[in-house]
């Protein structure tokens, strides 16, 4: 059950107050990604801004290439450090709206998941839209999966495959694993999933339409040319191929959704998450007062107690 109280801003910890106001004001203080050319947004996000400031490249991130629908897919690749027992392997789908981001911008999040829970960690850097529109980040997503399920387990020596992503990644990650289960027959190759702050609903929920133009992070504007972007006009946004939110979901892995009450993709987790239990794929939903959208990638007391449950939850399925 869902504590009710999570939702009162009361509850909300001065840190997280804090630093919600800080994210705002170095928003407000930079060009408006929408004005500028999407060459320059992606570069100015690899570099990092005060809005967002860039985490820090692994030193032993090595690159593999894999066939891939598109020509040569990357995988960038981050073992458990010398002296972790290797225990299984974590597939990473990576955030950025299906138009921005990469493979190799949240290197400290799989050095922590590769040593703390002993699993090899591959990062897709698939194609971005809206070069490459649905469903090429899909399709490449789908191919990584089906090349870790298949001879990826005798390259690494492992067994235990696990499967997350942030925002975008998050419903990418579902849509493998509807596809794995629908397309190839392989309905548990997973044994779960780690999703963080999904995107499910290409259409919008009622809190992405009624956020506004305040960007803690993400707006309304922001999520609407996310979609648009990567889903062109014409396609049928309700298609359980195109917002997950609307599949069947049962015989599915269990799943953690973590979720912020200040995240405009609020109403995106509550919804999963609640047709996810309903279809008895087991799980846990973490809600976090006054978190912003991915919140965990700003230090704080609350964004190490959502990474704690992240560590617990993947040691669990190895």
């Amino acid at each position: 059950m869902i504590d009710h109280a999570l939702f009162d801003p009361a509850t909300i910890d001065p840190e997280t107050l804090r630093l919600n106001a800080e994210i705002v004001a170095a928003h407000a203080a930079q060009a408006d990604p929408w004005t500028l050319p999407i060459a320059e947004v992606r570069a100015r996000r690899r570099a990092g801004t005060q809005a967002s400031p860039a985490m820090p490249r692994s030193a032993r991130a090595e690159t593999m290439l894999i066939d891939g629908p598109g020509g040569a897919l990357p995988l960038r690749v981050i073992r458990p450090r010398p002296g972790v027992k290797l225990r299984g392997a974590y597939l990473h789908i990576h955030r950025g709206g299906w138009i921005w981001g990469g493979a190799d911008e949240q290197d400290p999040w799989l050095e922590r998941i590769a040593d703390t829970c002993g699993f090899v960690c591959l990062s897709v850097e698939y194609r971005l839209a809206p070069e490459h529109p649905y469903p090429a980040a899909l399709l490449d997503c789908e191919a990584a999966a089906l090349w870790l399920a298949g001879p990826g387990r005798a390259e690494f020596g492992i067994s235990a495959l696990t499967i997350g992503g942030e925002s975008v990644g998050a419903h990418l990650a579902v849509m493998v694993l509807l596809r794995l289960r629908d397309r190839h027959n392989l309905p548990r190759a997973f044994r779960g999933a780690n999703l963080n702050a999904g995107f499910y609903d290409l259409g919008l929920t009622p809190s992405v339409r009624n956020w506004g133009s305040e960007r803690l992070v993400v707006n309304t504007e922001d999520l609407t040319r996310f979609a648009d972007d990567y889903v062109r006009e014409g396609i049928d946004r309700r298609r359980p191929d195109v917002s997950p939110i609307y599949a069947e979901l049962k015989g599915l892995p269990p799943a953690l959704f973590t979720i912020g009450t200040a995240d405009p993709l609020l109403d995106d987790t509550l919804y999963m998450a609640s047709r996810w239990a309903a279809a008895g794929n087991g799980g846990h939903t973490a809600v976090y007062a006054g978190g912003c959208h991915i919140f965990v990638r700003y230090p704080g007391a609350m964004s190490e107690r959502a990474l704690e449950l992240i560590d617990r939850f993947l040691m669990a399925l190895a």
